[in-house]
């Protein structure tokens, strides 16, 4: 599956803004050949938008949601991407992925928040692995410091995700996320990783870019640059998959039940 990787911090504090910039990009991605669109943690609202976070929030089929999906559906292609989801008196940091036909397939909370920023905005979720099938593929969502925890990604080994995408508002001095730790865990789980950051200076923020896929074997497919919004392009193969999940022993040969102590209560 072509999957396109709209690296962008859009127009922060604009929800109308975003959705304009998400259906261009969808437009674009469309045109290439793309089954997959996907935009960074935030896309829909901006990151470092202060208490406007709690205003702009929105259930998960709330009216942006509606308008993602027209945006799918009308362009054929599947949307993935990160807002502000309002449940009760709760804020999540949340990602939700759309069918091209403008299906709601999944929607993922942010488990792992990080630094005050966060903590003082949202709730952190509660399920780790949040799946759905989207073109013979097994894709799973996780936002930005999750994927920081490998104990989250091999969870979604494990259940079998295929390509796990990672809507990211990934900050300076940190790069190195992006650089080498994405193709690691692509390769330790086996699976493809679709990182997607934003880009430039939002607040206190300077956001690295430098959006990945990477493949099973540790290789990015597609690299982004670090200072400008882009639409990048790589494929995850199944059947490239399946050949390097027969090659690579990792998940055969673990032995869970020496690794216990890591989820004993302390």
């Amino acid at each position: 599956m072509r999957t396109a990787l709209l690296q962008s911090s859009g127009r922060p504090g604009s929800v109308a803004e975003n959705l304009k910039v998400l259906d261009e990009a969808a437009g674009r991605a469309a045109a290439a050949g793309a089954g997959l669109l996907a935009a960074p943690e935030m896309f829909l609202t901006g990151y470092a938008i202060g208490d406007d976070i709690a205003r702009l929030a929105e259930p998960a089929d709330g009216a942006s949601a509606r308008a993602v999906a027209e945006i799918a559906a009308h362009h054929g292609v599947a949307v993935a991407y990160g807002y502000p989801e309002r449940d009760g008196e709760a804020v999540y940091n949340s990602a939700r992925l759309v069918s091209a036909d403008g299906r709601a397939l999944a929607n993922y909370r942010k488990t792992h928040l990080f630094g005050c920023f966060e903590r003082d905005h949202f709730t952190p979720g509660e399920r780790a692995v949040v799946q759905a099938e989207l073109n013979g593929l097994t894709v799973g969502l996780m936002i930005c410091y999750d994927v920081e925890f490998p104990e989250n990604t091999r969870a979604h080994a494990l259940a079998g995700t295929d390509l796990l995408v990672v809507p990211t508002a990934q900050m300076h001095p940190y790069q190195f996320v992006p650089e080498s730790m994405i193709p690691v865990r692509a390769f330790e789980s086996q699976m493809y990783v679709a990182y997607v950051n934003r880009v430039g200076t939002e607040g206190e923020f300077e956001f690295v870019g430098l959006s990945t896929l990477a493949g099973p074997d540790g290789v990015a497919r597609a690299r982004a640059g670090r200072g400008a919004e882009q639409l990048v392009f790589a494929d995850a193969d199944p059947a490239f998959l399946a050949a390097s999940r027969e090659a690579n022993p990792y998940l055969k040969d673990r032995r869970p039940g020496l690794y216990e102590p890591l989820v004993r209560p302390s």
